[in-house]
């Protein structure tokens, strides 16, 4: 199987979770991967909404994406998107996921969802 997908994008594409990007004359719109398998598609958008209960950073990631005005929908497919790219790298180094290291890294490249993780969550009734 390790063939089939060169890449993550490979996978993200295969399972519908890229999005596809068409063009016409002056137009071009983004939509929903209408190929691919539905069922697993629909099972990385679950898990990776799940996710956000357990992992610091998929919460924080989420938070990032609603606060720049997506919609619900929209930032559980960016979070799955992100989920496979990670899962793809865990699979290429045959090496299990750990949500410490990726933290660590994270804090280390400085990346903008650390002031996101400083943040106390905000729960809406």
């Amino acid at each position: 199987m390790p063939e089939r997908f060169a890449s993550a994008r490979a996978i993200q594409q295969y399972v519908g979770i890229a999005p596809v990007t068409e063009a016409s004359g002056k137009s071009c719109w983004v939509h929903w991967r209408y190929a691919c398998p539905r069922f697993v598609r629909q099972s990385i958008v679950e898990w990776a909404g799940m996710s956000m209960r357990y992992s610091y950073w998929a919460q924080a990631y989420y938070r990032s994406l609603r606060d720049k005005g997506k919609a619900h929908n929209a930032a559980v497919r960016a979070l799955a998107f992100k989920w496979l790219r990670i899962l793809f790298r865990c699979w290429q180094e045959r090496k299990p996921y750990d949500e410490a290291k990726y933290l660590f890294a994270l804090r280390e490249r400085q990346s903008p969802l650390v002031q996101y993780m400083a943040r106390p969550v905000e729960h809406t009734a």
